[in-house]
């Protein structure tokens, strides 16, 4: 399996209950499994509308990954990046905060950033 991140869920009794009832019967291996496979199967029922967004916002669905040599090349080319992601998007730990601030001009991501805290404290204002 893929990386993943921990959510919370709040749940009423009964629908918590029918689920335990499917757990119990072997449908399902236990809740996770059971959330997990609705939410992939919600997502799938929705994949035209997701995919419609993504065209019309630039978004890049999966991970995206910058280097200091990437970003490096980015100023050298005078370039600002503006980052739209689903999924995760990382600026690795070589990257010191100027070049970030002099090469990031906005970043919006639904899911993970992973980036060293004081760059996440540099781009504060420019996260969305």
């Amino acid at each position: 399996m893929t990386e993943t991140e921990k959510i919370t869920v709040n749940i009423g009794s009964v629908d918590l209950g029918r689920i335990d009832l499917l757990v119990q019967e072997g449908f399902y291996s236990s809740r996770a499994d059971f959330i997990r496979t609705a939410i992939r199967n919600q997502l799938e029922r929705q994949r035209t509308t997701v995919d419609s967004i993504t065209t019309r916002k630039s978004m890049v669905i999966g991970t995206l990954s910058y280097s200091r040599k990437e970003l490096e090349k980015k100023r050298e080319d005078n370039e600002m990046v503006n980052v739209k992601v689903i999924g995760m998007f990382i600026l690795t730990d070589d990257i010191p905060v100027d070049l970030a601030l002099d090469t990031i001009q906005s970043v919006t991501v639904r899911g993970v950033f992973k980036a060293p805290e004081d760059i996440k404290e540099a781009l504060a204002d420019r996260i969305h």
